[in-house]
């Protein structure tokens, strides 16, 4: 009996190995196979071509951004939903999901349609001298559409745990609400923000379909890092393609080990305080 259960346990594993190489491991094999078929001088002279680097930089700070302001109105929606009971409540709930089943595609064409020069709102935009549309500022605002939910869902089972006791016991004893959430409530939800908005930055480096339709792709300007990938794979110029695809992997793939190294510190000093 004991033999069976250790056949199947190795099965399993073997299956499970064989599922993630197939899926993950094998066309990152691809991808750095193709980006150093050349030698790595090659890729050092695409990495280093002015489009690129300005791409890249686009990418990464636009995405620094859209972390930073999520995390912050990400915790504010997640401590309303936990907090409050309101109606309509269930109505915003099921909405925060919505940038998940919206194609990016239609994100993209919907901001259009919002913030378009004939549009009122991207009339008055035009008129206070904002341009949205073809601009850095329409990234981020996809990309702010797109990640919205990564930290709200990251953050608010974490508030729905905590205890409110702790906070009327706080608040009996003088501190100012916004004392209180830094003292007793920020400790135990730091650890979900940092992970919600190292996966919205994650999500943010490698966001395609909507920044296509509303960014207009102005190399040095407004041309992102995935879209350069798709530009030089329609010109024929796969070692770019797949320079810039393996920087945007590594970068993914070093935010994600941060995640889990993270998770895995918190649970043993959780385990040790036990």
């Amino acid at each position: 009996m004991k033999r069976r259960v250790s056949m199947s346990r190795h099965l399993l594993r073997l299956l499970a190995a064989a599922f993630l190489i197939s899926m993950v491991g094998l066309p990152l094999a691809v991808i750095v196979a193709t980006t150093f078929a050349k030698g790595p001088a090659a890729v050092l002279e695409v990495l280093t071509s002015r489009i690129a680097l300005a791409a890249l930089w686009l990418t990464v700070w636009t995405a620094a951004i859209v972390t930073v302001v999520n995390a912050v109105f990400g915790t504010l929606t997640a401590w309303v939903l936990t907090r409050y009971r309101f109606r309509g409540r269930a109505l915003l709930g099921a909405t925060i999901d919505l940038p998940f089943a919206i194609p990016t595609v239609v994100t993209g064409l919907m901001l259009v349609a919002l913030y378009g020069p004939d549009q009122l709102l991207g009339a008055l935009f035009a008129r206070a001298g904002v341009r949205v549309l073809f601009a850095p500022l329409g990234i981020i605002v996809a990309l702010l559409f797109v990640t919205f939910p990564l930290v709200v869902r990251a953050v608010e089972p974490v508030l729905a745990e905590i205890d409110a006791d702790q906070e009327e016991a706080a608040f009996t004893l003088g501190a100012w609400p916004l004392a209180t959430f830094w003292r007793v409530v920020m400790p135990a939800i730091a650890p979900a923000i940092l992970t919600g908005a190292l996966l919205t930055f994650a999500r943010a480096l490698g966001e395609f379909g909507s920044v296509v339709v509303i960014a207009g792709n102005l190399p040095r300007r407004t041309l992102t890092a995935p879209v350069y990938v798709f530009g030089a794979i329609e010109s024929g110029e796969p070692q770019a393609a797949s320079a810039m695809s393996a920087i945007l992997v590594l970068l993914s793939l070093a935010l994600m080990w941060a995640v889990d190294r993270f998770h895995l510190a918190r649970l043993r000093r959780l385990g040790s305080a036990g």
